[in-house]
Formats: structure tokens, sequence, C-alpha cells
């Protein structure tokens, strides 16, 4: 399986896009039908970081001073003003400048995940077989994924917008210790397993029971991240186009009236990754965001990060972002908003914290604060 198939109502995401040429083995296949995926992303260590960061500052002095490089090609150039070399046959024989591979410009090596083995036990049975000394040695964090996925299952694969919000809840850990945290749009759950290696409670929220069994199992899967912390985190169903949240116990990932209570009561910061590339979508988050921010006793921070897509349009002949458009546009809705019950204030957040995660972080990725 060294190449992904997907047809023309498919997408994949940019993270599983570049795949290193090795043999990838799936772990089983979803309730859909969907094949299951399990990917190692590195959680970057001190000197790591601080090797980027000087990386990214060397790259940029050069980029600020192109005159030194050019002076240093001339004097090489006038150093080696020789006869010109002649092969055996007397044909002349240039030689080039040898050109530097496309990745080495930037500050980050490409990213690609890395699929573990295949397996037909069921991942929690694995993990107890295995020990858990095995996951204590690598620096990590271990999602399970699918790749190419119609857009309503979009939620299943990995997102670099879910990696830059990890990055920024790693970079404010004062800010989010010991709270009670709010996911929405949780997909697979790696920003809410982050969060919990800090916060106190996690509410991991999304729809569906394929991608909630997904997330739950992923939590599973990095429980020995979050043990130090002591958090505790609740994959629950919350489904933006319902009013109410479910209480049925006869349903799975339901919700208990304590729950309910304890969410409304204690929940201080609201966390979602790349959640408005619809703008159906968009309009029902920000629903409920409001209505999640009336029925609080209290004031609340939401964190919203997002990936800025360029498409070609046929409406206007031109490229756009008509999903980060609309998300704007929303916010500027939420934040003219005046009706006695709640008030919002929109930030938009510099994004030069720093990077704990290995993926690509790209200039498009930005980060909004709203309080």
């Amino acid at each position: 399986m060294n190449q992904i198939t997907f047809h023309h109502d498919t997408v994949l995401s940019d993270v599983h896009m570049h795949l290193p040429y090795v043999r990838h083995l799936m772990t089983r296949l979803n309730r859909v039908g969907q094949p299951v995926f399990i990917s190692n992303f590195k959680i970057l260590s001190d000197s790591e970081r601080l090797n980027d960061t000087r990386k990214s500052l060397q790259d940029e002095e050069e980029h600020n001073n192109p005159r030194e490089d050019s002076e240093k090609d001339t004097n090489a150039t006038q150093g080696n003003s020789m006869e010109p070399f002649l092969d055996e046959d007397g044909d002349l024989k240039v030689t080039h400048r040898q050109r530097k591979n496309p990745m080495e410009g930037s500050s980050r090596e490409l990213v690609c995940p890395i699929i573990l083995k295949q397996s037909k036990l069921i991942l929690e049975q694995e993990e107890e077989d295995r020990g858990e000394e095995v996951n204590k040695c690598y620096k990590g964090i271990k999602i399970e994924h699918t790749m190419s996925t119609p857009l309503e299952d979009v939620g299943k694969q990995v997102w670099r917008g879910a990696f830059f919000l990890a990055d920024f809840i790693l970079s404010k850990p004062v800010m989010f210790r010991g709270a009670a945290v709010l996911e929405l749009g949780a997909g697979t759950g790696l920003t809410s397993i982050i969060v919990a290696t800090i916060a106190k409670t996690v509410y991991c929220t999304d729809v569906g029971d394929d991608l909630l069994s997904m997330c739950k199992s992923n939590v599973m899967l990095n429980r020995h991240i979050m043990e130090p912390a002591g958090s505790e985190v609740k994959v629950r169903q919350l489904d933006w186009f319902q009013h109410d949240l479910c209480t049925d116990a006869d349903v799975e990932f339901s919700w208990t009236e304590e729950e309910v209570a304890d969410m409304h009561n204690n929940t201080g910061i609201i966390i979602a990754a790349d959640v408005c590339y619809d703008d159906h979508l968009t309009d029902g988050f920000f629903r409920t965001l409001y209505q999640l921010c009336s029925n609080f006793t209290h004031t609340c921070t939401i964190f919203i990060s997002i990936e800025k897509r360029m498409n070609f349009t046929l409406r206007n002949m031109d490229v756009s972002c008509e999903a980060y458009d609309h998300f704007i546009h929303c916010l500027s809705q939420l934040q003219d908003l005046v009706d006695g019950r709640c008030s919002f204030k929109v930030e938009q957040l510099p994004s030069n914290f720093a990077q704990f995660l290995l993926y690509e972080r790209i200039e498009q990725l930005a980060e909004v604060k709203i309080r």
C-alpha cells in the first residue's frame, strides 16, 4: 500500500499526503468499512525546539541579507577563474552548483505518519498485552485515524489545525493548568489528549458513534501521557444542530445529568481546531458557542485554530478562501451581538509561539481568541 487511491468525492489531509516509501499496514476496518491506521507523532524535546529556533533565526537572517551570499558566490567565482576544464573528448565540462533539496529551505523536515503494525486484536487488549513500557519510552502521541474520506468524515483524519492548537496549549501551561476544558468537533481527539496533560477535566465532544469510538480509543492509547496530570477525559456526543444534550442512558456517549451540570458550572475554556470548513457547519458551530456561553454561570475563554485553504473558484474567477471568509464574517457577527445575555470580544493571536509537535507549520494557520 505505497500509494493511497481516492475518488473525486474524497478528501485527504496534508498530514497524510506525503508518504515515505515504506509499506503501510492498517490495524483494522472501522464500522463503515474504512481502513484505520495508527501513527506516531513526535513531541519535540527542549534541545530540538532550541535547535529549531536557532535554525529558523539563521534562515531568516540569510533571507534578510542575501548580499553576503552573493559576495561569497562572486569571490568563489573569481577565485576559480582558471582555464575551462575539458573532458577526455575535448568537450567543455560545466560544473553546476549543487541545488538544495526543496525541504532544506524550511525550518522543519517533511513529516509523514509512521504506520506501526497490523493487528486483528482490539486496541485496548493489544496495549495491555504489549505493556505500557513501550509507550513510556517514546516521547510522542499515538493517534488512530483514517485516510482519504468523504467530506462528512474528515474528522477521522489528522489536520494541521489540531497540531497548531496543541502547540498553543503547550506554550501556555499556566492558562490551562487545572482547568475544565470543553472541545467542540474533537475529531480524533488529538487536541483533547494534549490539553489533558495539563487540565483537570476535558470534555471531548463530536458526533457519530464510529468517530467517537475512535476518539475514545485514542484516549486509551495515550493514557500514559495524561496520568501525571491526573486529568479525566470524557468522550461525549455534542451535536451542533441539536438544542439539547443527549442524556439517554441507553445511548452510547450520552451525558449524565451530573456531567451536564458540571460542564455548565465549571467549564472555563472552550477549544476547537479546524472545524470551519463548511458554511453550514460554521453556522452551527457559532450557534452552539452562543448557546453554551448563555448557559454558563461564568465567563468563558474560547480558542479556535483554523487553516486558510485557498481555492480557485469559477464564481470569482480567482483564488479565494471562502470558508475562512465566512468564518471571519461569523466572528464579526458574534462580536457585534448585543442582547443582554452575552458579549464577545474577538482577538487575533500571534502565531509565533513555540512548536512542540513535529509537523509542517505553515503561514496559513491562524489562532483566534474569544472572550
